[in-house]
């Protein structure tokens, strides 16, 4: 797993962005982004929440570097930037193989057991027909 940046700094990042993704509100506002930038009123509209509390939700993600918010006249439009989510993913590719190899080991332990089960009933009906 290559992320750039020293051990520290990455394990920070992933950090501000498992956080980030961690409540609902914000992975929605972040599907929203990725079809397009967006200003906090059009991101509050689906919510029952107020415009302050929407832009409490911005920050963190701001924060964790998710998104960028601009400055365009009167309007701060957000808009995605997906680079953390690419750093999470790679950290996350790093225990794919473990899972893989972990269950690929039960499969073999249940077959061998249902191998072991079969073969049990087999030996007994020959022992019944003696």
């Amino acid at each position: 797993m290559e992320l750039k940046g020293n051990r520290s700094e990455m394990l920070d990042r992933l950090d501000a962005t498992f956080a980030a993704l961690s409540d609902k509100t914000r992975r929605a506002i972040l599907a929203r982004l990725s079809s397009g930038e967006a200003t906090v009123a059009e991101l509050a509209a689906p919510f029952a929440m107020t415009q302050p509390a929407i832009s409490k939700h911005l920050k963190v993600l701001e924060t964790a570097g998710l998104i960028i918010r601009n400055r365009d006249a009167q309007r701060r439009p957000s808009r995605l930037d997906a680079r953390p989510l690419e750093d999470a993913s790679k950290w996350l590719a790093g225990y794919r193989e473990f899972w893989k190899q972990t269950l690929q080991s039960r499969d073999e332990v249940k077959t061998k057991k249902k191998k072991e089960k079969k073969e049990k009933k087999g030996k007994k009906a020959k022992h019944k027909e003696r």
